[in-house]
């Protein structure tokens, strides 16, 4: 189902807008002060932060990065479920959503 076309707001780019209304896509920037805009992502970062980030202790900057990103990828994204995707993983939605637009 496509969205309609975004219109511009102050904090994003022109071609970010271009790109979202070429996806059929709508962004989540809303106003200032409203809290909810930023629930799904203040989720993931909590959740990160709780379950990987203050439990190490990293050396540099290079191992972080290595590591959230293997944390994100092997663990987050393909083993924990979330109730917000019908307790599925990431990975089993991207994988239903894939395998719909090849049917399709």
């Amino acid at each position: 189902m496509l969205q309609r076309p975004v219109e511009p707001r102050q904090y994003t780019s022109a071609e970010y807008l271009a790109k979202l209304n070429e996806l059929g896509l709508r962004h989540s920037l809303g106003r200032t002060g409203i809290c909810w805009d930023n629930a799904l992502a203040e989720s993931f970062f909590a959740s990160l932060k709780n379950e990987r980030v203050h439990h190490m202790v990293y050396p540099t900057r290079k191992k972080a990065k290595q590591d959230i990103a293997r944390y994100i990828e092997l663990h987050y994204n393909r083993r924990r479920i979330h109730s917000g995707l019908d307790y599925r993983t990431p990975h089993e939605v991207r994988n239903d959503y894939l395998n719909q637009q090849l049917a399709a």
